[in-house]
């Protein structure tokens, strides 16, 4: 062979290489068939005759219990259910717990209950387990809309309800869920005709098309990662003089970062508080009588404009990695987690795209990441805390304030709301900053800063007479709420435990009505 036909031949090769490089084909979804109506998808247990290694793989789930078996934790977080709050060993507790939550939550549903979450199939269990949902009245206190990423029967509610399913009364839906079948599941993302990727989620669907997009343009690679968003992310319930009553809503108008979010819920509210005109709020903090809003749990707001989503890597390659079972057939994993639960899953994900690294190293730097986070979080969630005490502390002070205290205190408030808001940003999202540790850090400073402003202007009203009792370590000055349930609110004793307990008012005496998806007592 010639060294010219050989040069020939190589720069061929070199050619075909670069253009498979450069121009990856959109990968193609299978063809599937199957014989389930919609009303038959709503059971998880009818797919297990089509795709019996998928629904293995989905049932690995169910496991993820305060035992050890499949569930475990990653070094910041897992699948054993403790209390997020409490401080100490597994499984009641964990090292890497923020103490305040109970603190920052008073007077809101999530100050009596706020676990690690578990699977997807543990999802109906868990929502009518949790404490939030009153369990010992007739009325939930919380509108059906809770269900919308729990249950695989919503795709039927809305059906058969339409926008009135979501102010109807939440209890009057336990008993018709079954605690496994009907959690999140195979339908919530397939169509059960042909197992293509679909929305079924309506507040997405709407929020989509109120940017002018349409799911059904997306590609493949996009729909990996939008059918995580129909629930991995911030939302609110409208209220029925804006909208529609307690009808979700993404509040992604004016962008998905937090400053963009939080710019949005300063409309869509009904309040006529002075300072808080028409702005949206969840709650009123007992203690700094300031007007709250809660975020939920924005992943898919924190990796959209990240370097992995920036490089489309799907929610999928890293959550659902592709798996062979019994050594022979691959498919996409349904045992939807972290790949930091072990080396070989780190192989499986992070891997495929970082093949100069050893799965040490990368789980290594993503510990690295979490780390900054976590330190940053709870310097946040402290000065979150001494933020509310001192416009507690001014409001009740009693000596000289200046002639604009009202204004001030205004000012202070809002500094406040939105402390908290940018530090729960990031507490709330499930991945301790790793999505996106530079928007994390960002957004930690952040609410660091609004809520030493706080402080300010709290100082400010009142000629500083408040300083002295403002300094010093937090924990001296306001030690963390560690017991709190709707049981506990009962009790006027326990509400002379903490100074902060003493603002709320004793819930009226009653037994527990239901139980699960069972009713107890009338």
């Amino acid at each position: 062979m010639s060294k010219k036909y050989l040069s020939w031949v190589l720069a061929l090769m070199l050619t075909l290489v670069f253009a498979g490089c450069s121009e990856i084909p959109e990968a193609e979804t299978p063809d599937y068939e199957t014989d389930l109506t919609e009303e038959e998808a709503e059971r998880n247990s009818a797919f297990k005759e089509y795709f019996p290694k998928q629904y293995q793989t989905y049932q690995r789930l169910k496991a993820e219990d305060f035992d050890y078996g499949e569930g475990q934790m990653t070094e910041y977080g897992g699948s054993v259910a403790h209390e997020k709050h409490l401080c100490g060993d597994l499984p009641q507790a964990y090292k890497y717990c923020q103490p305040y939550l109970k603190n920052l939550w008073l007077g809101y549903p999530f100050s009596y209950e706020y676990n690690r979450a578990r699977g997807h199939a543990n999802a109906v269990h868990d929502l009518l387990d949790i404490d939030r949902i009153n369990r010992y009245s007739e009325e939930a206190g919380l509108p059906a809309t809770c269900y919308n990423c729990k249950s695989n029967k919503m795709p039927g509610y809305i059906e058969e309800y339409g926008d009135d399913f979501w102010a109807m009364e939440f209890h009057d839906f336990r008993e018709e869920h079954d605690l496994e079948d009907h959690a999140i599941g195979c339908n919530t993302c397939h169509d059960p005709e042909d197992m293509s990727l679909r929305i079924t989620s309506v507040p997405l669907t709407e929020a989509l098309e109120r940017q002018g997009e349409d799911w059904r343009d997306a590609s493949r690679n996009e729909m990996r990662s939008l059918v995580c968003a129909q629930c991995h992310v911030e939302y609110y319930f409208e209220h029925e003089e804006i909208g529609v009553a307690q009808k979700p809503v993404f509040p992604w108008d004016k962008g998905k970062n937090p400053d963009d979010m939080y710019e949005y819920k300063k409309s869509f509210g009904v309040t006529d508080r002075e300072g808080f005109e028409g702005w949206f709020i969840d709650w009123t903090h007992p203690v700094s009588d300031t007007p709250m809003i809660k975020v939920q749990h924005p992943e898919y707001e924190m990796w959209h404009d990240s370097t992995h989503g920036a490089a489309g890597v799907a929610c999928a390659d890293c959550h659902m990695p592709y798996t062979r079972m019994d050594g022979k057939k691959k498919i996409s994993s349904h045992f939807q987690t972290s790949p930091l639960r072990s080396m070989e899953a780190i192989e499986n994900t992070c891997g495929q795209c970082h093949t100069d690294k050893s799965a040490e190293y990368l789980k290594d730097r993503v510990i690295y990441s979490q780390e900054r986070t976590w330190e940053q979080l709870m310097e946040a969630q402290r000065e979150s805390v001494r933020a509310h005490e001192a416009v507690r502390l001014a409001s009740e002070y009693e000596g000289d304030v200046r002639n604009d205290f009202d204004d001030l205190m205004i000012q202070a408030r809002e500094r406040v709301r939105k402390g908290q808001w940018f530090w729960d940003y990031v507490s709330a999202e499930n991945s301790a900053g790793f999505h996106n540790p530079a928007k994390a850090i960002d957004t930690l400073s952040k609410s660091q800063k609004y809520s030493r402003q706080a402080v300010q202007y709290a100082m400010q009203a009142t000629n500083y007479g408040i300083a002295p009792d403002l300094e010093g370590d937090i924990k001296d000055i306001v030690p963390p709420i560690e017991e709190h349930s709707r049981e506990l609110h009962m009790d006027p004793e326990h509400l002379e435990t903490h100074e902060w307990l003493q603002y709320l008012e004793p819930h009226p005496e009653g037994d527990l009505i239901w139980d699960l998806n069972e009713k107890v007592a009338n």
